[in-house]
């Protein structure tokens, strides 16, 4: 799939990633990868375990920054730092359910636990307008969100880890998160990976990893509810195409938002991004 920046105006717009939870696991790349690739990103990042954090900054360049901050509603909370970083989180771990699983009590073994002072989104003037929200916090979704409404009035695309069942104790489920999503604006597009693992003591084609019935976690994008883009700027939609081609290939959608862009601008982007998708030229 070619990217939407061979036929935008140059130079193509830059977009703002703010990345909650940033950390990942060696060998995988973020969902925003492809705005890195086209050179469009600037990331600033947020990761509580502060080593891998200082990982992240030593291994970026001069468009990416990562803080060590823990991001939820601005109160004093306990972090819950597991074997495998990737797990902690300021919700503790359900253990008497994750250990019914293959493979995720193991990871979620809490070996350490510390007060943090949290930070809401909104209390951190240094982040500007975000184009691109990336949650993976661990069940604390629906902290940031709530922390975060003056930022995420201006966000266009968010895309956030949910979990179908309470992983950790207490946690807001997909349907709190989708809920509070939607009371910002929001409205659910797809899911982007769909992830669980099988009951014991059954293993799965050999994968303690694997998936067979039971459905645990994904992610799920969430964009601007389209029914309102007309109060969107023509930058706003340019923004929105270009995520919505390059990172989710939607591009039904970012034929929308282009044709919008149109009507708003006096261009003809929609006619040369049909002519690139059929292979004939506009």
């Amino acid at each position: 799939m070619f990217s939407l920046c061979e036929i935008l105006p140059k130079p193509a717009p830059s977009i703002h990633v703010v990345d909650v939870g940033a950390m990942m696991i060696e060998g995988m790349l973020p969902p925003y990868n492809a705005l890195l690739t086209a050179g469009v990103a600037r990331v600033t990042g947020f990761e509580p375990v502060e080593v891998e954090c200082q990982k992240m900054n030593a291994a970026s360049g001069p468009l990416h920054t990562f803080l060590p901050y823990a991001i939820g509603d601005g109160t004093t909370r306990t972090f819950r730092q597991c074997n495998f970083s990737m797990t902690s989180s300021l919700y503790e771990p359900n253990t008497a359910l994750l250990d019914r699983f293959q493979n995720l009590g193991e990871l979620t073994r809490v070996v350490r636990q510390f007060p943090v002072e949290t930070h809401r989104l909104d209390d951190l003037p240094q982040i500007g307008q975000v184009d691109y929200l990336k949650l993976d916090v661990q069940g604390a979704e629906c902290d940031v969100i709530d922390g975060a409404a003056e930022l995420l009035s201006n966000t266009l695309v968010v895309h956030t880890e949910v979990e179908f069942v309470p992983l950790y104790v207490d946690q807001p489920l997909f349907a709190e998160v989708d809920q509070a999503l939607r009371r910002k604006g929001f409205c659910f597009h797809r899911f982007a990976g769909l992830a669980g693992r099988t009951f014991k003591p059954l293993i799965y084609q050999n994968n303690v990893n694997a998936m067979l019935s039971q459905a645990l976690w994904a992610d799920a994008i969430y964009v601007r509810d389209w029914m309102n883009w007309e109060s969107l700027s023509a930058e706003q939609l340019l923004k929105l195409a270009l995520i919505l081609h390059d990172v989710y290939s939607s591009c039904d959608l970012c034929m929308m938002a282009l044709s919008l862009f149109d009507r708003k601008s006096g261009v003809a982007l929609g006619a040369q991004y049909l002519g690139q998708l059929t292979g004939k030229a506009a």
